[in-house]
């Protein structure tokens, strides 16, 4: 069973049912990371899916850290969303406020998790000190790959080359940037870009306001993933 972590973006929230660890076999004896307890998070929120927190502070300012926890506890609901997305169990009883009923589950809802902390702020700004060092942290932790969902930076580009030198695959999220309408960039050769996009399915409904008129709300559209090598 592969330790999938999730590196950069805004940490996890613990709590939600998406990182319960019911019926995983215990903790793969390879794994030699840590989970950093900090502010709002205890060392023994880690479990048998979220094997390893770390977060990294130490060159942030003040303003850099308003509205935020200093720890792996996710303040903005970004890095919870992406984690969930790529290794979020089986979570029965799901819609979207009663419409599309079913299962919610990650791509890999058996992989564990391991979470590095490397952007802060409702921007979620990445600085390269931070992913620099969560990328080495990481590679002697004992994962097997590594996903970020970060836009253009810097410190990303020879970590990640590094890792994949070490045996681990290294996934990236194309941005949003183009550079021209339904066009992505991937630079780095060495490593899988996911970008989405959206497909042609909604839910219509009609809401019905206090004076009895009624109005037909599209709530929600589908995004799908597309790989690039």
């Amino acid at each position: 069973m592969s330790t999938d972590s999730y590196c950069a973006m805004s940490g996890i929230w613990p709590e939600s049912a998406s990182f319960s660890d019911h019926g995983l076999s215990p903790i793969p004896s390879k794994w030699k990371g840590q989970c950093q307890a900090g502010e709002a998070f205890r060392s023994n929120q880690c479990n048998r899916k979220i094997i390893g927190a770390r977060w990294y502070d130490k060159h942030l300012s003040a303003e850099d850290l308003k509205g935020e926890y200093r720890s792996a506890r996710d303040a903005h609901g970004h890095g919870t969303h992406v984690a969930s997305t790529a290794a979020g169990a089986l979570v029965p009883n799901i819609s979207f406020h009663g419409l599309a009923a079913g299962y919610a589950r990650g791509v890999a809802p058996r992989a564990r998790l391991a979470v590095y902390k490397a952007c802060w702020g409702l921007g979620a700004s990445c600085h390269d000190a931070g992913i620099i060092k969560a990328f080495a942290a990481a590679i002697l932790d004992g994962v097997d790959v590594l996903s970020l969902s970060i836009g253009k930076s810097g410190g990303e580009f020879f970590s990640s080359f590094h890792a994949v030198r070490n045996g681990i695959t290294v996934i990236f999220a194309a941005g949003n940037e183009g550079p021209a309408p339904r066009t992505v960039t991937n630079a780095l050769p060495w490593v899988i870009t996911v970008a989405s996009a959206t497909i042609d399915r909604a839910f219509p409904t009609v809401i019905t306001l206090a004076n009895g008129s009624s109005s037909i709300v599209v709530h929600a559209k589908f995004h799908l993933s597309i790989c690039s090598f």
